[in-house]
Parts: structure tokens; C-alpha cells; sequence
């Protein structure tokens, strides 16, 4: 069996770090990916990718990515099932993040950058 996603795409916004109780580091990032055709109006549409990211991934991608770079995310998709409060079953899909590879940034400053 295989549970393997690779994306490419733009950061929406700045990473932000998240602490557990546990001390575990989290990110959560959105990757803004352009689909290579054209809507009925003639334009390009974009998706949104959110993405979760571990410790040592979150750590390097909060401290190196801004929002407007663009990165590789290899992953799998993970699964869940939420219950509402009314009772009703969500189904929703994650990409849990394994690698990320910085590719470029939009400025040409390098990777600290204010």
C-alpha cells in the first residue's frame, strides 16, 4: 500500500509554531497552488492546501519560510472523523507533512528577511 502526497505551492501567511502540553511543536501552513488550466472566465483558480508540520519541520520552516514562498511538501493524507455537536459525523482529510523543501523565496534577500 501507498499513502504519498507531493505538493508545491506558496505560503499563505507566516508559519506560526504551536506548543502542546506534551511539548510537542506544531505548524499548521495553507499552500496556495495555481491549477494548470483555465476556468470558464479564462482564469487560473488556486487551490488551498493546509498542511500540518511536527517539530523539527515546523521549528525550520517557521524560522526560514515567510508568506509568498514557495515549498515542496512530501506527506501522506491522514484521515479523521469529527462528531458536531448535533450528533452529525465530519469526515475530513490532512496532509501530515514528512519533508519540506524550501525553493524559493520572494525575496531575493535570502531567508532572513525582515
Amino acid at each position: 500500500m501507498l499513502n504519498q502526497i507531493i505538493l508545491v505551492g506558496r505560503l499563505v501567511k507566516d508559519p506560526e509554531i504551536v506548543e502542546s502540553e506534551d511539548g510537542k511543536k506544531r505548524s499548521n501552513v495553507t499552500l496556495a497552488i495555481p491549477r494548470s488550466f483555465k476556468n470558464m472566465n479564462g482564469e487560473y483558480e488556486s487551490d488551498f492546501i493546509n498542511c500540518t508540520l511536527w517539530d523539527s519541520i515546523a521549528k525550520s520552516t517557521a524560522e526560514y519560510c515567510k508568506k509568498g514562498d514557495i515549498v515542496g511538501v512530501k506527506g501522506r493524507l491522514q484521515s479523521s472523523t469529527l462528531e458536531k455537536e448535533d450528533g452529525e459525523k465530519q469526515f475530513r482529510m490532512d496532509v501530515i507533512a514528512e519533508r519540506v523543501t524550501f525553493l524559493s523565496n520572494k525575496s531575493k534577500d535570502g531567508p532572513n528577511r525582515e
